[in-house]
């Protein structure tokens, strides 16, 4: 815990205003070679909380606070994100298959039963594929702006990230995508709130730290013969064991990158589903909505 501690303590270091908005403990584990930061509050019924890139657990703060007076809330920093462990490119995969992998450990370690996944872009990709590899661990799926499909839409600024060597560039080395996000994945028209802005970055603040944005960059598989497109097509059959779980779909309607299209893939996928639709919320839904979006979580958990 001592590693856990004094990244903590570096990371805090460099953006004091934003520690009051994450008052949690650390707690950490082993999943291979690499050590996982992850949140575990509150107690009762489990709830796994993944996010995406290039976010950290920050980014779910507001639903920990919210909900764990009645349920135990499990929240990761992804290898190479947050809190947890960063890697080189030598030391991790920075796959999709092993994040399914670490994450269906971390399922297993914890003996997690009756799960409800809440999951944010990468984070639904991820999180269902870690369901559809021990569907007997999960119950419920609340999906946020995110993917688990193939199709092949990358808008025009992604694909510019992942040009070589002037992606990497920007992205790793001026944090370009990281930054960008503060104002494009967000619909407010007052934009984030300064310690929110310190809070999403504070982890990615050097070249070697950014390497897991980086590489959830480059591991979007938009062809056949990208080293994902096979993990990503499981995840997409796997979704269909799931048709008849209870699933909440909540969406930020100005998000450009998760656009609608892929709440009616969803919608497809999950017929019966929940749905709520935010008009004045983009890609961080989350930040843009969740005084709302609190309340409709806890009364989809109570009902289903």
């Amino acid at each position: 815990m001592e590693s856990v501690r004094t990244s903590r303590r570096s990371v805090m270091n460099t953006a004091n205003d934003w520690r009051a908005l994450y008052p949690f403990k650390s707690n950490e584990i082993a999943i291979g070679s690499q050590r996982l930061h992850y949140l575990d509050e509150g107690e009762g019924e489990p709830l796994l909380l993944l996010h995406g890139n290039p976010t950290w657990s920050f980014y779910w703060r507001n639903l920990v606070l919210g909900l764990r007076d009645r349920y135990r809330l499990i929240v990761p920093d992804h290898i190479g994100c947050g809190l947890s462990a960063r890697p080189t490119t030598s030391e991790y995969p920075f796959r999709l298959q092993r994040r399914i992998e670490d994450i269906v450990e971390l399922t297993e370690r914890l003996d997690l039963k009756r799960i409800t996944l809440a999951a944010h872009d990468w984070g639904g990709c991820i999180g269902m594929g870690a369901a559809a590899a021990r569907p007997d661990r999960f119950a419920r799926f609340i999906l946020m702006n995110t993917g688990a499909f193939r199709g092949g839409r990358c808008p025009l600024r992604i694909r510019i990230c992942r040009t070589p060597f002037i992606g990497r560039l920007g992205v790793q080395g001026f944090n370009l995508f990281a930054r960008a996000a503060l104002s494009m994945a967000t619909a407010r028209p007052q934009g984030l709130p300064a310690a929110v802005r310190q809070g999403l970055l504070a982890p990615y603040d050097s070249w070697q730290r950014r390497t897991a944005i980086n590489e959830f960059v480059r591991d979007i598989p938009l062809s056949s013969n990208h080293p994902s497109y096979q993990a990503l097509s499981g995840v997409e059959t796997g979704l269909a064991q799931f048709r008849n779980h209870p699933v909440c779909l909540i969406w930020g309607m100005q998000d450009w990158c998760f656009t609608p299209w892929f709440l009616e893939r969803f919608c497809q996928s999950f017929p019966q589903a929940e749905v709520h639709r935010f008009d004045d919320a983009g890609h961080y839904v989350m930040e843009d909505a969740y005084e709302r979006i609190v309340p409709i979580v806890r009364r989809f958990l109570l009902s289903s």
